[in-house]
């Protein structure tokens, strides 16, 4: 995926509102990709700086271009005038909150998603414990039922049909 990347990035390198561009989230750019819910590599997002989305399309050179030219700028508090009405009002009821109100707000939503990830990860391996269980008692099924003759009475079968001695 590299270099269709890269060939990307050079295509709009120099571009008036659309940037392509990575990030090292090993290194210096770690916090970003920490902010932005970046927890596999590679990962694609868009949108406004503030506020990215992921990118859930193909990875090649051809499905990135595709999208890449779909892209245009986003609404935001600095290009209000690219936004719908729903969006405005949002907007305006953000900007009329204090600092500490919005502060608190984002804290607020930022942990209803940690709580939402925590919980999806717990359920998670819950799920993986009771797949291990049931993956154990099958196994232990199957080698009964092998060890009860199976595949010998399968043979006995198939060799009575060959010679003749099957009877009805």
């Amino acid at each position: 995926m590299k270099p269709d990347w890269d060939r990307l990035a050079a295509e709009y390198d120099g571009h008036a509102t659309i940037l392509v561009g990575d990030v090292d989230c090993t290194a210096s750019g770690k916090p970003l990709c920490d902010s932005n819910g970046v927890k596999g590599f590679p990962t694609i997002k868009h949108g406004a700086v503030s506020n990215l989305q992921d990118y859930k399309g193909g990875r090649d050179y051809a499905e990135l271009s595709k999208f890449a030219k779909t892209l245009k700028p986003a609404c935001s508090p600095a290009a209000i005038e690219l936004c719908n009405g729903e969006e405005k009002a949002s907007i305006e009821k953000f900007q009329a909150m204090s600092s500490s109100e919005l502060n608190e707000a984002i804290a607020a939503l930022d942990q209803r998603n940690a709580d939402a990830e925590r919980k999806f990860k717990a359920d998670v391996e819950k799920l993986q414990k009771q797949y291990e269980s049931l993956s154990k008692a099958k196994d232990a099924e199957l080698e009964s039922v092998k060890s009860e003759g199976l595949g010998l009475m399968k043979a006995v079968s198939t060799h009575k049909k060959a010679s003749g001695h099957d009877e009805l």
